[in-house]
């Protein structure tokens, strides 16, 4: 039973570029599990639609998503945990440590424009993860790029190898369909009409005079020689390579008009990774062991604005969990317990009385939890892997209204546990800076601030170019940082964190101060742990 219950689940995340149509995607494999019932919303006499993955005021504001969002929905016998992530560069940080929580990945990459910088930087992640990973190219029903040439620049560009399952017939206003290589089907496409099965034609033989009927002599034959060519060159598809990152299988389609969206999801059920196992700073988690442990990989306050609630997410990763069981909280090293656990679907959430491995648990938090904390059964170990990265743009945060200070202090430590940005607080004093990896964090946090907590501030930009935490002998830290005090800071767990000026300074300081180590990341943490 319980083998059964690892077996049937899914989970994996969307990730691409801002606009390449990765939350139509995802809206569109809900309505293929039956999760919503029409796809989008129209939203003011503007006509502008925003996904139901999109829940907060100021993504239907920017029509952009610019946190996580957790979706499960059955499918084939399959339990499906889909977590849609911010596609714009700002909210990377979310995306980066959402990949944690998955076991694969499907990147949805526009056929009119190609690899794109965030696709670079999203896919480096999910190298460094070996995260075995699918390929969606979108927006087919757009003149885009011939698709071997599109297939080469993206081996090319992202440094991976491709296997592709399904082929197109023509683009843009010439697109016919696709035909499926997995399972040998023609997938007829009509503009203007979303797909359904009677469009899919059975055509185990390509040579069949009825591929000529469907799509015409010339694009039959064309099809035909492209076919050829991709079997002499990729073969049968080798699932242990995708299993291990090493090849990625593409899909073509436009999900917009829910083109190729299924073919994809059929083939997602049948290849994609079972719930893996994970590292922690003592040993390796198998998902099939009978104790629970799981990790806290988000969380999102007032998810609901008229209820003040904070939300954990938590990946589980081996055993059961259940309702109204004490857990260890491994960090704080207390039991604690929940006995309103939530599963998602979007800002739809039911209680749950029990989770296996791969599922993804929401957890009322009345500020317990961090990002990267561990629950137990009893065993006191840490998850690794769920780094902070130095933020790239810095700035001060400057209280608009001294009467509300307290809820500026409550608002400004909740949203940074979130991990939309990091929170430094100078040394031995009181000034607060703020971190992040893109400007559009200021802006969300400054909107945050006063619609949910009701404290007003400005941002004074300062020209810092990296924060990194120190670490070192006791008497070395204690000097360098009674000679750098301006520029020594404590981020939110009382962490010392050197903020440098520019490359020049950071490389005369680590000259200066041979045995102090200068970390990049928080991961330094795990390593001293363990």
């Amino acid at each position: 039973m319980y083998e059964q219950q690892i077996a049937s689940r899914k989970t994996f995340a969307i990730i691409s570029h801002p606009d390449a149509g990765k939350t139509t995607l995802t809206e569109k494999l809900l309505l293929f599990g039956g999760a919503i019932q029409v796809a989008g919303a129209v939203k003011s006499n503007k006509i502008k639609k925003h996904a139901t993955s999109d829940f907060m005021e100021i993504e239907r504001q920017r029509g952009i998503s610019v946190a996580t969002s957790v979706m499960s929905f059955e499918y084939r016998d399959t339990l499906i945990n889909l977590l849609d992530t911010p596609g714009h560069k700002d909210f990377a940080e979310d995306t980066y440590r959402t990949l944690t929580a998955v076991d694969s990945v499907i990147l949805v990459i526009d056929a009119v424009n190609g690899v794109e910088e965030q696709t670079r930087k999203l896919v480096e992640v999910c190298r460094m993860r070996k995260a075995p990973m699918i390929v969606f190219v979108n927006k087919l029903d757009r003149d885009g790029k011939y698709p071997f040439d599109l297939v080469d620049e993206i081996e090319k560009e992202l440094k991976i190898n491709l296997h592709p399952l399904s082929w197109p017939i023509n683009m843009g206003k010439e697109f016919k369909g696709v035909y499926n290589l997995f399972d040998k089907s023609l997938n007829l496409f009509t503009a203007r009409e979303k797909a359904n099965d009677e469009n899919t034609v059975p055509i185990p033989d390509i040579n069949d005079k009825l591929l000529d009927e469907k799509v015409g002599e010339r694009d039959a034959n064309q099809l035909r020689e492209d076919v050829e060519l991709l079997e002499g060159v990729y073969g049968e598809l080798d699932k242990e390579a995708y299993l291990k990152g090493d090849v990625c299988p593409v899909f073509f389609g436009s999900a917009v008009n829910n083109f190729g969206v299924k073919e994809l999801l059929d083939t997602f059920v049948q290849v994609a990774p079972s719930p893996l196992g994970r590292a922690t700073d003592k040993r390796f988690v198998e998902p099939n062991e009978n104790k629970f442990t799981g990790f806290i990989f988000k969380i999102h306050a007032n998810l609901d604005p008229r209820h003040r609630d904070r939300i954990a997410f938590l990946r589980v990763c081996s055993g059961k969990f259940s309702r109204n069981t004490y857990f260890k909280h491994t960090r704080l090293e207390k039991d604690v317990r929940f006995s309103n656990p939530y599963s998602f679907l979007a800002r739809e959430k039911e209680v749950i009385d029990d989770a296996y491995p791969g599922d993804v648990v929401g957890l009322f938090d009345t500020g317990n939890f961090k990002i990267g904390d561990t629950l137990t059964e009893g065993e006191m170990m840490q998850f690794t892997g769920i780094p902070t990265f130095s933020p790239e743009i810095f700035k001060e945060l400057v209280n608009k209204d001294p009467m509300k200070t307290k809820q500026l202090e409550k608002g400004i430590r909740q949203l940074t546990d979130e991990g939309v940005a990091q929170l430094f607080t100078q040394h031995g004093g009181n000034r607060k800076i703020i971190g992040c990896v893109g400007e559009l964090q200021f802006e969300v946090i400054q909107y945050r601030l006063l619609q949910e907590y009701g404290a007003a501030c400005n941002f004074v930009p300062l020209a810092f170019y990296k924060a990194c935490w120190i670490t070192g002998p006791k008497e070395a830290v204690d000097n360098f940082v009674r000679f750098k005090q301006s520029n020594v800071m404590e981020d939110k767990d009382g962490n010392l964190v050197y903020l440098a000026q520019s490359e020049w300074f950071l490389n005369t300081e680590r000259t200066n101060n041979p045995d102090i180590e200068f970390h990049f990341t928080s991961e330094f943490k795990t390593k001293m742990t363990s």
